[in-house]
């Protein structure tokens, strides 16, 4: 008789710690009461809504099924089950589990709005409206069946419909858990940033602890170019998760954006050390160290990067740079033109191919290649001065004078462009004292 007094005590005490939210005090109370009297149907019951609490759900599920053996008709198990089932992602048998709730009491309203978020999730999104519908008849203003409701819907790409269920929301509940994130992940996947960046900041304000709000809102600012901003919202994600790999991998990005590569460069090796095969690494740290001027330390990673993805256009010009600045215009050239069969339409990439054939002594390829750049990009300086200089370079004064004027119609004070219009007669000479000279070794030769 003392032991069953002394378990009707302590699910006493378990039931004084639950009100006060000490749950894990109240479940060691709890299973020291079941150890006395494990049939107990209403302790197995507080037991799976204790381990709920303690989001240890896999037990929790356990738990409800203890209870449904000796009662397996009770409505409030069964929901308790279907929720922990799809908690854990076991969603058949969630839906299975609330298919008999909704068979044995076909007027339970949670049956139905619990059902409309585990079909939304297998894809089953006619049966998720089906329930909606039939959720409404038992009860209009359910906020959790329109908040599931929305998740179907922007699984679609129903974004609209979506973001109406989620007002309805709202209106029924202000303060119901995360709806502004879902707004703005919706605004933001119908392509209004503007409005999405409107709902981050409500969700944030509504719990500003949320690392994947911050770090989401981080990666919008970025698509808005609000790159000082982004560095702030990454930052705060550090502060509350030093060891967030995403967001110290994103912070790097942005930082390289501003020229601050050691920082970036000393985040990328962090992000290597949690994740050395992190996407994107080996191109980020190779950037990083180009940036610093270090390229022969670039070098191995960014032929690393081209071995990851052959076609990332990104990873083959920074390569083709590196050995650009590397002194071998050979080895530039073949990833320029690698970029080329990929993408024909890009200047930049023409331009730099022109760079290495100038340096490979190859000048009229290298006018051909920049000429291509201008016809891509009429006020593409560089490409300009390149070709004044090429012409040059070959005696075609005429048309490196008119490289000049085509170069001071786009930027009339162009310093660098008047230079070389002013000693163009020091070009003349030059290249004429080269013909000379060359005339002579001829001659040389012959004798």
């Amino acid at each position: 008789m003392n032991e069953w007094f002394d378990a009707e005590q302590r699910a006493e005490r378990a039931q004084q710690l639950t009100e006060s939210h000490r749950w894990a005090e109240a479940l060691a109370e709890l299973d020291a009461a079941l150890d006395i009297n494990p049939s107990n149907i209403n302790w197995q019951a507080q037991r799976g809504f204790l381990l709920d609490q303690l989001e240890r759900f896999d037990e929790a599920v356990q738990a409800y099924r203890d209870v449904l053996e000796s009662e397996p008709e009770d409505r409030e198990t069964l929901l308790a089950l279907g929720i922990d089932l799809e908690r854990v992602g076991r969603l058949s048998e969630s839906a299975s589990l609330l298919e008999r709730l909704r068979r044995f009491h076909p007027n339970f309203e949670p049956g139905f709005c619990f059902g409309i978020l585990v079909h939304a999730e297998l894809e089953q999104h006619e049966r998720a409206e089906e329930l909606f519908y039939l959720a409404q008849q038992l009860q209009e203003d359910c906020p959790n069946c329109f908040y599931h409701m929305g998740i179907s819907l922007a699984e679609r790409g129903e974004f609209e419909r979506a973001v109406y269920c989620w007002g309805r929301v709202l209106s029924i509940d202000p303060g119901f858990e995360g709806v502004h994130g879902q707004m703005a992940r919706a605004y933001r996947a119908a392509g209004d940033l503007a409005s999405a960046q409107e709902w981050y900041l409500k969700a944030i304000r509504e719990d500003p602890g949320d690392i994947e709000l911050l770090f989401e809102m981080g990666t919008l600012l970025v698509e808005r170019e609000k790159i000082d901003l982004a560095v702030i919202k990454f930052r705060q994600v550090l502060e509350l998760a030093p060891d967030h790999v995403d967001g110290q991998f994103a912070l790097s990005e942005v930082l390289l954006h501003q020229n601050a590569g050691e920082e970036a460069l000393e985040l990328l090796e962090s992000v290597s050390e949690l994740d050395s095969e992190y996407p994107g690494l080996a191109l980020r740290i190779g950037a990083a160290r180009l940036k610093l001027g270090q390229r022969d330390e670039a070098l191995p990673f960014l032929e690393q990067a081209v071995e990851d993805a052959p076609t990332n256009k990104e990873a083959l010009m920074l390569l083709g740079n590196c050995f650009l600045w590397l002194q071998r215009p050979e080895k530039a050239a073949d990833q320029f033109r690698r970029i080329i069969a990929l993408d024909n339409s890009l200047a930049n990439v023409y331009h730099n191919l022109g760079v290495c054939c100038f340096l490979t002594n190859d000048h009229e390829q290298g006018i051909r290649h920049c000429r291509r750049a201008l016809e891509l990009k009429p006020d593409y300086l560089l490409a300009i001065v390149k070709l004044v200089l090429a012409y040059q370079r070959l005696g075609q004064f005429a048309e490196s004078k008119e490289m000049i004027r085509c170069g001071l119609r786009v930027d009339r004070d162009n310093s660098l462009l008047k230079h070389l219009g002013r000693r163009m007669w020091r070009a003349r000479l030059k290249y004429y004292v080269r013909r000379l000279g060359a005339s002579f070794r001829v001659l040389f030769g012959r004798g």
